[in-house]
């Protein structure tokens, strides 16, 4: 199976850009932003997911602003409101923060789920929407729970199309953005099961107000490229995450050059106006996302694309229809070769969360005593967990643990080998590549 990534000397040369970039650009501030998690009260999410735990681990993980998850939840609402303070236009800290220019910054952010019948289909798809303050959201509250009912779960559930959607959100606020979640995954999303082939299809006359796509965890940009509809949209990484654990918050998010820090900033990165800039997105290896591959989590069973068209979806050890799969799925839609780059589209690189390369090295669980006072030790060490993924000399990462700075040193050249996800199930990482072949640690 080909590794579906630009090649490591494009990424290498992608990097030394960036480095450029950022050494030229003294009037912009580079922040690593992850816009999309969830909170305690949506379902399947950690009952830790607390203001408090979510900064903490976005601070270990280099996260300057990070999402507050499920802002339409009444209760969730109430908490924002009662912990976090407006350290600059549209952006809020912990009131326990004492200066706002080293606190980790939260974005007013939530999902939502519409469910409705679109000629003779069902369709649902997940939304992911910010807001410039609290006032904003309690007037968008006012009108979503005439359709759903929004205490029911962090992401509720709404009765009303897409198109409908935006046509609410934009009547309170132009300053609201929505932008459709994890745009490939084969459930709730646009491109998925219940979904549509463009964002024209499914936001119809709305659809001129959607300015970002999300790729999700099972695609990166380079897939998404295929697709030349979705040029004109901003392609945005976020890590979805339902835990505060930094082996999840922050697994995918974007590197924004920001004119200020300001919510404004932040749509302006979006919506590319202005001077701010989405330069670079944190992606997860497509195959470790759980939809890469079609196939059945009960028959231990995924097929490679070749493979899924020529059993015709078909699953050949139960005979059942086959979850399909972000990859194939995307063939089916493309119009591109592999390898085809928008001419503005921003750059992007492959990561593995440090405590996941630190449990593979050393064959532990990533939440292991061992593992967490290795990653505690990095960070103090080296600054934070970007920091030690992207910008720290590998001498120095061999000077303190020599297998690590090689598996990372693997990591940033993109030589690693992913065993696929599928069905719900995560993909794992089955070595690294160099000239020799596979090469798998024994600890």
């Amino acid at each position: 199976m080909d590794n579906p990534s630009v090649k490591s000397s494009e990424l290498l040369l992608a990097s030394t850009r960036i480095e450029q970039l950022l050494k030229n650009l003294r009037d912009r501030l580079p922040c690593y932003v992850d816009m999309h998690i969830h909170s305690k009260y949506s379902r399947a999410t950690s009952a830790d997911m607390t203001l408090e735990n979510i900064a903490f681990c976005a601070r270990l993980k280099g996260l300057k602003i990070v999402g507050t998850g499920d802002c339409t939840h009444p209760r969730w609402l109430k908490e924002l409101k009662e912990k976090l303070v407006e350290a600059f236009s549209g952006l809020y800290m912990l009131k326990s923060e004492k200066e706002p220019e080293k606190a980790v910054l939260f974005l007013i952010q939530g999902e939502v789920s519409t469910i409705y019948r679109d000629g003779n289909a069902i369709k649902r798809i997940h939304h992911v929407l910010l807001f410039p303050d609290f006032e904003t959201v309690e007037q968008v509250c006012d009108a979503l729970k005439h359709i759903g009912d929004i205490r029911a779960d962090g992401r509720p559930l709404l009765e009303c199309s897409s198109p409908e959607l935006v046509e609410i959100l934009k009547s309170v606020s132009d300053e609201i953005e929505i932008f459709p979640a994890h745009v490939w995954t084969p459930h709730f999303s646009i491109f998925g099961i219940h979904g549509y082939n463009s964002v024209k299809e499914c936001y119809k006359d709305k659809y001129k107000e959607i300015h970002a796509l999300e790729t999700g965890l099972s695609s990166d940009p380079l897939m998404n490229w295929r697709v030349s509809s979705n040029d004109r949209y901003t392609l945005v990484s976020n890590s979805d995450s339902h835990s505060h654990y930094p082996w999840r918050l922050g697994r995918e998010a974007n590197l924004m050059l920001l004119e200020e820090l300001s919510y404004k900033s932040i749509l302006n990165a979006v919506r590319k106006k202005g001077k701010s800039r989405i330069i670079l997105t944190i992606e997860t290896h497509p195959e470790y996302g759980k939809y890469h591959y079609p196939g059945h989590r009960g028959c231990s069973f995924y097929a490679e694309p070749d493979n899924y068209f020529e059993l015709k979806g078909i699953c050949p050890i139960c005979g059942k229809r086959l979850t399909p799969g972000v990859e194939t799925h995307i063939e089916e839609l493309a119009d591109r070769p592999r390898g085809v780059r928008p001419r503005d589209a921003s750059d992007y690189v492959h990561l593995i969360p440090l405590s996941e390369i630190i449990g593979y090295v050393y064959s532990i669980r990533p939440s292991s005593k061992k593992a967490w006072n290795i990653y505690y030790d990095m960070i103090r060490r080296f600054g934070n967990e970007y920091s030690v993924l992207l910008e720290t000399p590998l001498e120095d990462l061999g000077k303190y643990d020599k297998k690590l700075a090689y598996a990372i040193r693997m990591v940033r050249e993109d030589r690693v080998r992913i065993r696929p996800g599928y069905d719900g199930v995560y993909g794992e990482i089955e070595g690294f590549i160099n000239d020799n072949g596979i090469i798998k640690f024994m600890s």
